[in-house]
């Protein structure tokens, strides 16, 4: 969770989607399915039995180790809309976070694919006045929703009484 400021609101929060921890598992799964499987294949049955088991022992432990890290690294990523910014934070032991003020968005752009339209999830791209260049978020869930949620933020800010 962010540090908020003073009588701010957290509106919405959201994770990096799940695809990406599971993107992310792939090469770990292939080296288990590879050591499991591929290793009588490949070495044509020659591959004694205590040989076999710490290969596949250590793969196990290789791709335990590899979701351990995988899933503290999609936890320490998030978004989070507030009645005041978009802040993105991300990093586990070096932390970054980018903050956009609802003031100064000027406009909020949404791109799908084909899968990220079947899965749910897509790249939100938020163009601030006064910054270098439009900020991307990626994999975001719902990114329509997500944009729509900052844009009805930012109205509600620019329609409060000073």
């Amino acid at each position: 969770m962010p540090h908020l400021l003073p009588g701010e609101k957290v509106v919405a929060s959201r994770h990096i989607h799940w695809v990406m921890p599971l993107k992310a598992m792939a090469l770990p799964v292939l080296l288990v399915v590879l050591v499991v499987l591929g290793g009588d294949v490949l070495l044509r049955g020659n591959l004694g039995g205590e040989v076999r088991l710490v290969l596949t022992l250590l793969a196990l432990a290789l791709a335990g180790a590899w979701a351990i890290v995988t899933w503290i690294r999609w936890t320490a990523t998030s978004f989070t809309i507030t009645d005041q910014r978009v802040i993105l934070d991300s990093g586990v032991f070096s932390r970054s976070s980018r903050v956009i003020p609802i003031d100064r968005v000027q406009d909020v752009a949404t791109r799908r694919s084909l899968v990220g339209r079947i899965l749910g999830y897509g790249t939100v791209e938020i163009d601030a006045a006064g910054s270098q260049g439009a900020e991307r978020l990626d994999y975001v869930p719902a990114p329509d929703a997500f944009r729509d949620q900052v844009f009805t933020e930012s109205e509600q800010l620019r329609r409060a009484p000073l």
